[in-house]
């Protein structure tokens, strides 16, 4: 697999939320037209997480093919395609991600020190309450909306960068791939400390002077905010309510997702500057760094777990929203990727982010920039609210006792 967009795009397992496939995913692979023929997705295919943790093991969603692009998945999801004729993939899917379709799944789930796996064939043991088709196709219109919404706020989110982009006038901007520098030690480590090469490649050169002769101005990232670390809170200490405890996994695409937030008691003894405030900024500092999500009311009290970094605005220079779609721009991903640390997973340190160029943007461009943010951010909040209804419905329906129990392995096509 790799990031430089070679080959096909491939869905992994934390690439499923809300019982939908993501829009994006973040790895290619280079594959055989045979491996091609195989593991291609095809519209509403149904992706199952059949090996992971405890918690994410079993996730399930639709894929919906919204454009022509080919892509495939990882041998460790499963794809159902169950038999429209009984079961509609959308229904499939949303019964699993039920209360009930988690609990049959989870007991089949088999342990071991590193991971949790369940085997497909199990899955398909499951007894499934067939329930009325039009009523199944009820279900399958609120997944369809909601991704309709979801499209239309991701392109809020691709207007707002290429809004910044041309007001930067860094539109086309390419740097030369085959590019390099020579530099003497004290050029290099003993000024910077670092001694990799990706560092002082030319590009990350003129991507800084371009910034920083920005005719508007510019700051360095710790000019304009404060930075903080979360703490390690081991997961014996979680609790069913309390403060929501924010780690590595629960952002997705840039944004909080909150299918598998977990809590801490709210008896525990936390630093309040590691409380989310409405406009923080949580990053990625072990992993997938430079995935980056802005921290909006639903999330304002949640505690960050020690993979996460929050950057606090300590200024009225550039709006939240603004910093967000910076950061996690084209632009943002290659300062993240100059100075990320490639070790056993790659990191970075605040000490790593604090020179990062950060351009002072008009306020009349900021002002549309953050529409485009809020509208996305409604939209996909409309979106989660028919995906939760979707799901509630099921079971509503399920605990009055409609439906036939058919056992699924008999459903599938």
């Amino acid at each position: 697999m790799n990031e430089d967009g070679i080959g096909h795009p491939i869905y992994r397992m934390n690439e499923i939320h809300n019982m939908l496939c993501d829009l994006d995913v973040s790895k290619c692979a280079e594959i055989t037209f045979e491996e091609l023929e195989t593991f291609k997705l095809h519209n509403k295919d149904v992706l199952f997480n059949r090996t992971n943790s405890f918690e994410w093991v079993g996730r399930t969603g639709v894929y919906y093919q919204n454009d022509n692009i080919s892509r495939v998945f990882a041998s460790y999801l499963v794809r159902f395609i169950p038999n429209a004729k009984y079961l509609l993939p959308e229904y499939l899917a949303t019964y699993l991600n039920t209360k009930y379709g988690v609990w049959d799944i989870k007991r089949r789930a088999r342990q071991s020190i590193n991971q949790t796996n369940v085997n497909p064939e199990e899955v398909k043991e499951i007894e499934i309450p067939i329930l009325p088709m039009d009523f199944q196709k009820q279900i399958a219109d609120n997944l369809q909306l909601a991704n309709e919404k979801r499209i239309v706020a991701h392109n809020q989110y691709i207007e707002a960068e290429t809004y910044l982009l041309e007001c930067l006038g860094m539109t086309d901007f390419a740097a030369n791939p085959d590019a390099y520098n020579v530099k003497t030690l004290k050029e290099s480590f003993l000024e910077t400390g670092r001694l990799d090469a990706e560092y002082y490649l030319p590009k990350y050169e003129e991507l800084t002077k371009i910034i920083s002769t920005y005719h508007n101005g510019f700051k360095v990232l710790k000019d304009i905010v404060d930075f903080y670390r979360g703490n390690f809170i081991p997961d014996t200490n979680y609790a069913k309510e309390g403060i929501p405890y924010l780690r590595g996994g629960d952002i997705s695409s840039n944004r909080i997702d909150d299918v598998n937030i977990v809590y801490i008691d709210s008896k525990y003894h936390y630093n309040n500057e590691t409380i989310c405030n409405c406009g923080d900024i949580v990053c990625a500092m072990i992993g997938s760094v430079g995935t980056a999500a802005l921290i909006t009311d639903e999330f304002v009290g949640a505690y960050i777990s020690n993979n996460l970094g929050l950057l606090r605005p300590k200024t009225n220079l550039l709006r939240p929203e603004v910093l967000h779609i910076y950061l996690t721009s084209s632009i943002g991903k290659m300062f993240f990727k100059q100075r990320n640390m490639v070790t056993a997973q790659p990191k970075i340190s605040f000490s790593d982010m604090a020179d990062i160029p950060v351009p002072i943007i008009r306020q009349e461009v900021q002002d549309e920039i953050a529409q485009h943010v809020q509208r996305g951010f409604a939209l996909r909040k409309e979106a989660m609210q028919l995906l939760e209804n979707a799901k509630l419905t099921v079971e509503r329906t399920i605990e009055i006792g409609g439906g036939n129990l058919l056992i699924f392995n008999k459903l599938q096509e």
